[in-house]
C-alpha cells in the first residue's frame, strides 16, 4: 500500500521510511518544498498518511521563534487536510505527530489527565485540533503524542551521548521531574498497530514505564560505564533557553493507557533496555 510521510528526513521520519518500505510498501515523501506546491498529486491514493512536521521544541522561545513553532505545525497540517479535503479517493488515517507537552506535570494518560495550560500544551491541543478535522471527510485521525523517542543515530540522545560519553553527564536540576519516552521500534510498530487495529483518537506514544530526569541519568551512566556527577543546574538553562527551558527542566510521567487496553506488546518497556540497545 501507499504511505505518505511529511518530516520524512528527520529522525523519526527516515526510520517510518525504512521500516515501512522493508515491509513492502510504497513511501512518498513530502518535504518542506512541496508545501509550497499542489500537494494532492503526492497524496492521491494513500492509505495513510503520517504528519511529522514542526520546527525543533528545543531551543531559545523568542517570540519570533515561537510564531516558527506554531506555523510549522498549525500551517503544514492545515494544507495536509486541505489537500486530502481536495481528493477524490481520501486515505484512510490521517497519523499527526503531537507531543506529551499536551500534559501538565505530573501524571497522565488518555482518560485521566490535566492539560498544561502554557504555550506548549495550547500549541498541541491546537494542533490536535486542526489534525481533527479529517474527521469530517471520513478520515480517521490519530493524534500521536510522543514521549522523548529513544533510538540510534539521531534525535535527543544524540545529543547527550557525547557528553556522557566523556563522564560529563548529570541530572539537570532536581532530578525528579517525570521523563516519559518511547523507543524508535515501539512507535513504528504502534503505528502499524493501531492501523490494522482501526483504532482513531489520540494516543500516547510512551513506553509503560516512564522514569525521571535523574532514572534517565543513571540509565545512561551504567550503560556507558561513566560517572555522572555534573549536574545541570536550572537557571543556566533558563538564561540559554528561556521560556523553552521547560522542555528540558518541567516532565510529566505519561502513561500509553489506550495502547496497553488494546492489547499493545512494547519490546522496550523500561528506560534500561531502550538505554542499552542505543546507548552501547
Amino acid at each position: 500500500m501507499k504511505i505518505v510521510i511529511s518530516g520524512a528526513s528527520g529522525f523519526v521520519g527516515s526510520f517510518l521510511c525504512e521500516y515501512f518500505a522493508k515491509l513492502g510498501h510504497e513511501i512518498v515523501k513530502i518535504g518542506v518544498k512541496d508545501f509550497e506546491g499542489d500537494l494532492r498529486a503526492k497524496l492521491e491514493g494513500a492509505e495513510f498518511v503520517i504528519n511529522l512536521c514542526g520546527a525543533p521544541i528545543i531551543g531559545r522561545w523568542s517570540e519570533e521563534y515561537k510564531k516558527t513553532l506554531v506555523s510549522s505545525r498549525m500551517g503544514t497540517t492545515k494544507k495536509l487536510t486541505d489537500a486530502m479535503t481536495a481528493l477524490e479517493q481520501k486515505p484512510n488515517a490521517f497519523f499527526c505527530a503531537s507531543a506529551v507537552g499536551y500534559y501538565a506535570e505530573g501524571e497522565n494518560d488518555e482518560f485521566s489527565y490535566k492539560k498544561a495550560d502554557d504555550f506548549l500544551g495550547n500549541l498541541c491541543e491546537n494542533w490536535e485540533n486542526e489534525a481533527k478535522k479529517v474527521e469530517s471527510i471520513g478520515i480517521r485521525c490519530i493524534n500521536m503524542r510522543f514521549g522523548i523517542v529513544i533510538g540510534k543515530n539521531g534525535g535527543a540522545l544524540s545529543q547527550m551521548l557525547p557528553i556522557f560519553r566523556l563522564g560529563l553527564g548529570g541530572k539537570i536540576g532536581s532530578g525528579k521531574q517525570g521523563f516519559s519516552w518511547i523507543h524508535l521500534s515501539d512507535l513504528a510498530n504502534a503505528i502499524e498497530f493501531i492501523y490494522e487495529k482501526g483504532l482513531d483518537g489520540a494516543f500516547n506514544f510512551t513506553a509503560p514505564y516512564p522514569t525521571t530526569n535523574a532514572g534517565l541519568t543513571k540509565a545512561l551512566g551504567e550503560a556507558l560505564h561513566r560517572p555522572t556527577v555534573f549536574p545541570v543546574p536550572e537557571f543556566a538553562l533558563r538564561l540559554l533557553y528561556s521560556e523553552g527551558a521547560k522542555v528540558l527542566t518541567g516532565g510529566q510521567k505519561v502513561y500509553p493507557k489506550r495502547l496497553l487496553d488494546a492489547g499493545f506488546v512494547f519490546e522496550y518497556e523500561t528506560i534500561d533496555a531502550a538505554i542499552k540497545d542505543t546507548a552501547v
